[in-house]
């Protein structure tokens, strides 16, 4: 089993290896590409953004605030527009709508990458798997150095071949690294970049919740000024006790002194 295995491994080269290694890296190279280009279009000034947001919302302008998030092309004004959408609803409505959209954006911006993470973790092993071919087609022509000699076959012969199927053995592994590399400082950088509009996405939904949710006790508040105002100009209801005092005393009032009768 052991020999076939051999045979077939030294037969077929680490060759396979390198074939392999550029198509994953041509591969890899698309992804890093169409990764940039998304968060290229995606970008925005999220400061100006913030503070235009909560200019128009302290001065009650929320179609002027919807208006300017669709404006603007980041994922964090996509986020927030959910949120616009639903303020009429309150607060609670709003920041569930911002939680789902923002569970959407997420999975836009983290489409792909884990292949960027696979490809630099294992982009070295497929290499050493490289190396270990090589290696083992080395052991194998070393091996038949002894024999050759013995049917006077140039010395050089084996040593020659030898040298070849290392040095093929430490390209497959060089390969990998040069894969491995790129993979995983994109991989890193775009996970940062998707960390930062996560945060900025938070940052601006605060803002809306912050003037949804004020608007909200202001509102309570004015309620309740305008109940108990009410309240006090409402003359109070008399009790019974002083309602039947009160006929009674009229009746006294109302009742005629009685006449004194003639002497006889």
């Amino acid at each position: 089993m052991i020999e076939r295995i051999k045979s077939a491994m030294v037969g077929l080269g680490a060759s396979w290896v390198l074939w392999l290694m550029f198509v994953l890296s041509v591969v890899s190279l698309a992804v890093m590409l169409e990764r940039a280009w998304l968060f290229w279009s995606l970008r925005d000034d999220v400061a100006a953004l913030m503070r235009d947001l909560g200019k128009l919302l302290r001065a009650g302008d929320l179609a002027g605030a919807r208006q300017r998030l669709e404006q603007s092309p980041s994922a964090e004004a996509a986020v927030v527009v959910a949120g616009v959408v639903e303020a009429e609803h309150g607060a609670d409505s709003a920041e569930e709508a911002m939680a789902g959209a923002a569970a959407l954006q997420r999975v836009k911006l983290e489409k792909r990458l884990g292949y960027l993470g696979t490809l630099g973790n294992n982009a070295p092993f497929i290499g050493l798997l490289g190396t270990v071919i090589g290696i083992v087609g080395a052991f194998e022509e070393f091996g038949k150095g002894p024999a050759q000699a013995v049917a006077g076959a140039a010395a050089a012969g084996p040593s020659e071949a030898v040298m070849r199927n290392i040095a093929e053995a430490l390209v497959t592994t060089a390969v990998g690294l040069v894969v491995a590399i790129p993979a995983v400082a994109a991989f890193n950088t775009f996970q940062r970049i998707v960390k930062t509009t996560l945060a900025n996405t938070d940052a601006l939904g605060h803002v809306l919740l912050a003037h949804l949710k004020s608007d909200g006790v202001t509102g309570e508040r004015s309620s309740s000024a305008r109940e108990k105002a009410a309240a006090e100009a409402r003359p109070a209801p008399a009790s019974k006790g002083s309602a039947k005092a009160s006929a009674s005393a009229k009746a006294e009032e109302v009742k005629p002194a009685a006449v004194p009768e003639e002497s006889a």
